[in-house]
């Protein structure tokens, strides 16, 4: 098999690994044949025995019989006796038995319905999944005519809900082994020692699945619970730490230990040869590796042993992160075939919208918001999800359920004047941000909320870009403090994201007169960037600079746009809440009354006795 071929994109259908199933497939059925004649052999004998005495005139009477042992005579007065004793043994014992077994559970691959297929948005990781597949299912050629080493373990690190246990049952049902599934909390026991045995007996059972099927995939969910690091505080001579990482260690290089059969023969030859001169020894069977490949998914990969990741156990880290937007919009395409929707929803502007608007989600998280939209159109008695109900999902998934709050007028009132102010400024200073919802709802314990994004999927913001975020965090104060002459409490959160917006820009991005790093400096207990930035006084004055000039911005844009914000506030108070384009009409639509009242103003003064 040519090397471009092991590391081809498209899993291998004939392997090492079939080819050694089909041996065991072949072997069982030798042993089976072998059985059989171990019971027919006695039976024809039987047989034959009991025909010749019929034909020499002995008669069915005396036909031959296999001799029944019988129980002596009384000995059915201790039968209760013995039968109390087996039980009591059985209770004792039993539990002591079980309490070392394999917690594992086998999966066979027909039995999981996920293929590399159904993994989608993390094709980079699928195409590095599939070449580690192609090196399991061909071991024998990468080692015997490349001279590789075949890798035994790889980790799956990444944030929760990013597809690891779902990549994992994909690998064992493309590559058609058993799949041991395990999880590390259920290697725990009370007793001392316990948890070592259950590991020892996951191995075993990974290593005799191997030998009979060509190969097994073991899977330990969370594995930092039983590999993290021994060092630190506590972590030497705890046997849930140390002992527990140490036995693990030492099973992820066990795969050529030979079964109990082979070990057998080779004590017995070992017996015979001390009796035997040099030249006359005979040989021990030799026992390839159980092709067994392990692995294991964490979120916290930082937490492990370093003696875990170091090449010969876990040989691959894959890093399963966060889909990107191209990646959001081929799971939202995946999921959407599978659950009813209106045909409004095929249009590729609005799946990519939502692509651009779920920055952050995990394929699970998209998943559930979809489920989510579905419980919205059974609320409004509908039997498919829309635009709104993916809309009314969302906000209740990132912001919480709509609370009645009953606000005084004057307090809603300043809600929505203070929420029309950050979309007012949000539109003039960032046009290019996506607004998708402005409310005077109460969700969780945001009295309003302006919700705005990027239309492009961004991982590095410029200084212009910050200050804008930084103005439309203002909009709010100042909006109140126009037309009401003061601010309210209703402010701190804005406040508290600008400065430590400011304080990034001055601390960390040298987008301050000074390009020191505050982050390179070790500060004792100070490991928050705003911490160290305004415990010195050079960078709060920064910070305060920052923010003044921002406020004064805005006020001047706001004095001057004073009618945008009107605008918003009315269509606030008559809808409590603006989804996506209606934000943007209210604009226009006073951005358009304002010039049209300008023009009927001059065309009135045009009228005027005297007037030009």
């Amino acid at each position: 098999m040519e090397a471009l071929t092991l590391a081809g994109s498209d899993v291998l259908r004939s392997g090492d690994v079939t080819h050694a199933a089909e041996r065991a497939r072949q072997r069982r059925f030798h042993w089976l044949a072998l059985a059989l004649i171990v019971v027919a052999v006695p039976l024809g004998i039987r047989t034959l025995i009991d025909g010749l005495r019929y034909r020499h005139g002995y008669g069915a009477a005396a036909s031959f019989r296999w001799p029944i042992p019988h129980l002596p005579p009384g000995s059915d007065r201790y039968l209760p006796s013995v039968i109390l004793i087996l039980l009591l043994v059985s209770v004792l014992a039993v539990p002591l038995l079980a309490m070392g077994r394999s917690p594992h559970v086998l999966y066979r691959p027909e039995e999981i319905g996920i293929r590399l297929a159904d993994v989608v948005g993390a094709g980079v990781v699928v195409e590095e999944v599939v070449k580690t597949l192609n090196l399991f299912l061909s071991h024998r050629v990468f080692k015997e005519r490349m001279g590789g080493t075949p890798r035994r373990a790889v980790l799956f690190e990444g944030p929760p809900g990013t597809g690891k246990t779902y990549m994992a049952k994909a690998m064992a049902a493309e590559a058609g082994v058993p799949f041991l599934f395990v999880s590390s909390s259920a290697f725990q026991s009370m007793y001392y020692g316990q948890t070592n045995r259950k590991i020892r007996s996951y191995f075993k059972a990974l290593r005799a699945y191997a030998r009979r099927e060509g190969g097994a995939i073991g899977f330990i969910e969370e594995i930092d619970a039983i590999g993290a690091a021994r060092s630190g505080v506590g972590g030497t001579g705890r046997e849930g730490i140390a002992g527990v990482v140490n036995e693990l260690l030492i099973q992820l290089q066990s795969f050529d230990q030979p079964p109990a059969g082979i070990r057998f023969k080779g004590f017995m030859i070992d017996a015979v040869n001390r009796w035997l001169p040099a030249a006359r020894r005979l040989r021990k069977p030799v026992c390839p590796p159980a092709n067994v490949l392990i692995i294991g998914a964490t979120n916290r990969a930082g937490d492990l042993d370093p003696a875990l990741l170091r090449p010969g156990r876990f040989d691959r880290t894959i890093t399963v992160d966060l889909p990107s937007r191209t990646g959001r919009r081929e799971i939202l395409d995946y999921y959407l075939a599978r659950k009813a929707h209106v045909a409004e929803l095929e249009s590729p502007d609005l799946r990519d919208t939502l692509a651009a608007t779920t920055f952050g989600y995990s394929p699970v998280m998209l998943e559930h918001l979809l489920d989510e939209a579905l419980v919205w159109a059974l609320r409004r008695g509908a039997g498919r999800l829309n635009w709104e109900d993916i809309q009314k999902a969302k906000m209740t998934e990132e912001l919480g359920l709509a609370q009645p709050a009953g606000y005084a007028a004057k307090e809603r009132q300043t809600i929505a004047t203070h929420e029309a102010g950050h979309a007012t400024v949000a539109w003039l200073v960032a046009p290019q941000r996506t607004l998708e919802v402005l409310s005077i709802i109460k969700r969780r314990s945001a009295l309003g909320l302006l919700a705005h994004s990027e239309p492009e999927e961004r991982w590095t913001k410029t200084r212009s870009e910050i200050e804008a975020l930084i103005r439309i965090a203002m909009g709010g104060m100042v909006a109140e403090e126009l037309f009401f002459g003061e601010t309210s409490s209703g402010v701190s959160g804005d406040l508290q994201g600008a400065t430590e917006a400011a304080a990034q820009m001055v601390g960390s991005f040298g987008m301050a007169r000074s390009l020191i790093s505050l982050d390179a400096a070790q500060l004792a207990g100070r490991s928050n960037i705003v911490a160290k930035v305004l415990s010195d006084d050079g960078c709060r004055a920064e910070v305060d600079a920052i923010l003044d000039a921002a406020r004064d911005d805005v006020r001047a844009l706001l004095s001057q746009r004073s009618y945008l914000v009107e605008g918003l506030r009315d269509a606030l108070l008559e809808r409590e809440e603006l989804i996506g384009g209606d934000i943007s009409k209210v604009l226009e639509d006073a951005e358009a009354a304002r010039k049209a009242l300008i023009v009927d103003l001059r065309d009135a003064e045009l009228k005027l006795p005297g007037g030009r």
